[in-house]
């Protein structure tokens, strides 16, 4: 089945999102994102902000960080983190929808993050543009909206049930990610079925569900953002601050509000 709304399978997807993205992301964007935050004087806010894979080096630097997530899953995990890191005096953590953002009028943003694809979960362009509108009322004048593509989602072979990792987790378990993709090409889409088989001790565990992620352009989201009241700041093609490129291996747009 298709998830009908980028948020469907992340729940799931929570016990096993740090295992997976250690053995693929790791830690090669972090120092772009925590110079941002370092640099923005006053409230950083992460959109999708998940375990806390960034959130929790972003708050060391920053002077106010706020992460809103709509996985309860998710937020449980980072709030252990900030726990075990002493931090959580440092950051306000919400469980909320980034197409509406529940805050007062007097929250006002110097750097808004949207890293690591996370606005390619929104699978319609009336909630990105949602999305962008609502970031566009907390985003002080001057302040800034940092967002990373993820670009080669449409060269993905389709296939089905490949085994993608193997390895351990806490506690002993061994988990292996049989991972299917599918293509939906007139929507642009992108779909992974997961399934993670977890071993503990003589049990066995089937951990099954499906995340999306929609392609967007770079002249597509720079439209958008102007139409949401950004001037687009910086195209880079990696996290050293390359020039972006179609072929870049990653996407990134710094915009800026008006």
């Amino acid at each position: 089945m298709t998830p009908t709304q980028g948020w469907h399978g992340w729940d799931a997807y929570a016990p096993f999102y740090d295992w997976e993205n250690a053995r693929t992301v790791g830690r090669r964007d972090v120092g772009f994102w925590t110079d941002l935050a370092a640099r923005a004087d006053g409230v950083v806010l992460e959109l999708g902000c998940g375990t806390g894979r960034l959130s929790v080096p972003v708050v060391r630097v920053a002077s106010r960080f706020v992460g809103i997530d709509r996985s309860e899953q998710m937020l449980g995990r980072l709030r252990a983190r900030l726990r075990r890191a002493q931090l959580v005096s440092s950051a306000f953590i919400i469980r909320g929808d980034i197409r509406t953002l529940p805050f007062r009028s007097r929250w006002r943003c110097r750097l808004v993050m949207a890293p690591y694809g996370m606005l390619q979960s929104l699978l319609t362009d009336s909630d990105l543009d949602a999305a962008l509108t609502a970031v566009s009322r907390v985003v002080s004048r001057g302040g800034m909206l940092g967002i990373d593509l993820v670009p080669d989602l449409p060269r993905w072979d389709e296939y089905q049930r490949r085994t993608s990792l193997r390895g351990s987790m806490s506690g002993g378990r061994r988990v292996t990610l049989v991972e299917s993709v599918r293509q939906d090409r007139r929507r642009r889409m992108t779909v992974f079925d997961q399934e993670f088989l977890e071993r503990r001790g003589r049990q066995n565990f089937v951990n099954r569900f499906s995340i999306a992620f929609r392609t967007i352009t770079v002249p597509e989201m720079t439209a958008r953002l102007e139409r949401a009241g950004f001037s687009v700041h910086a195209v880079l093609g990696d996290y050293q601050g390359v020039e972006w490129s179609p072929e870049a291996g990653v996407w990134i747009i710094l915009a800026k509000r008006k």
